[in-house]
């Protein structure tokens, strides 16, 4: 094995480690005067008039991924089955959709990590698309490629397509038998869901077991954050997991963010159009409890790294969360 081999791993195996205390952060922005801003929930009156342009993140996302399309933007998120390790240790042939799959730092780790697990991917942006197709295409590995299938969507103003999941189906899942597995603390039930269209009209791939939510609801205006989740409920077989991940409150990249930049409470525009929210855990349970989404975890992970240019100290919060899709009684 390869220095550079054993280092992947070791960085896979401590990413998910807490290096501080999320309270003590919060306690050191917000008696901080220069960072007082960041705690308003006003408008910025210079850039309200942006929010209508905001709203077309398909071609301000179509925009971001066409300057960033080289090798170098690529990075494999190798943490993810640690994280997650219920994508590895699922049934053969269970069905993942990978909402929001950018350039393909999630769907490849995922299609690694199961060699039986099949996996949907969408996003609003084609160049995206483009983009994780020909990612994918380099892995070299006609397994991989023939368990991946990328569609565009964007489903928090359009929902997903009925091919995923028809309206037959969604209104079936709670008269299905039922199948349990097992994640590495957990045990889950999900139903088995394969073949739920009749032979004669197969009309649509009968719902997922997991949905993946990875950096994508903070790309979203914050009042389609609700719908879009409600969609995500709509496409799981019961029992399924929703697999979140998202930027949490004050992560580095909301500190970095000027004054004129903020758009509302915790809502940011950046320069290049796309827009981020960072969260909190009570908006995250909120929104996902009202989509009626049991809570299994949820919890900032606090990682801190070191910018080798520079020597400085990067303090980065994410918001990890696991909620499952009620099973029928």
């Amino acid at each position: 094995m390869t220095t550079r081999n054993i280092r992947n791993i070791s960085e896979a195996e401590n990413y998910y480690s807490k290096d501080f205390d999320w309270e003590g952060l919060r306690e050191e922005v917000e008696t901080n005067p220069c960072l007082q801003f960041h705690l308003l929930p006003h408008f910025s009156q210079n850039i309200a008039n942006q929010i209508e342009d905001a709203q077309q993140n398909s071609e301000a996302w179509n925009k971001f991924h066409a300057r960033h399309s080289t090798g170098k933007f690529f990075k494999e998120r190798r943490y993810l089955l640690k994280e997650f390790p219920e994508l590895a240790s699922c049934e053969d042939n269970s069905k993942v959709l990978e909402v929001g799959c950018g350039n393909g730092s999630t769907a490849l780790p995922i299609l690694r990590g199961r060699q039986s697990i099949i996996l949907y991917a969408c996003d609003c942006s084609s160049e995206a698309l483009e983009r994780v197709k020909e990612i994918i295409n380099d892995a070299n590995s006609i397994s991989v490629k023939h368990r991946f299938h990328p569609f565009q969507c964007d489903f928090s103003t359009v929902g997903f397509p009925s091919w995923l999941a028809c309206s037959t189906c969604r209104g079936s899942f709670l008269q299905n038998h039922n199948l349990r597995f097992s994640g590495a603390n957990n045990s889950y039930i999900i139903n088995d869901l394969n073949q739920p269209c009749s032979n004669e009209v197969k009309c649509c791939v009968g719902g997922v077991d997991f949905v993946t939510l990875i950096f994508t609801l903070s790309a979203l205006p914050l009042d389609r954050m609700p719908n879009a989740i409600a969609q995500c409920f709509s496409v799981l077989k019961p029992g399924g997991l929703l697999l979140f991940r998202d930027y949490g409150l004050y992560d580095m990249t909301m500190l970095r963010f000027e004054p004129g930049q903020k758009m509302g409470f915790r809502e940011y525009l950046r320069s290049d159009g796309t827009r981020s929210y960072f969260f909190c855990l009570n908006t995250v349970r909120n929104l996902t409890t009202a989509a009626g989404f049991t809570e299994i975890e949820l919890e900032y992970c606090c990682v801190k790294s070191v910018n080798r240019r520079n020597g400085k100290i990067m303090k980065r919060v994410s918001v990890h969360g696991k909620f499952q899709k009620p099973t029928c009684t």
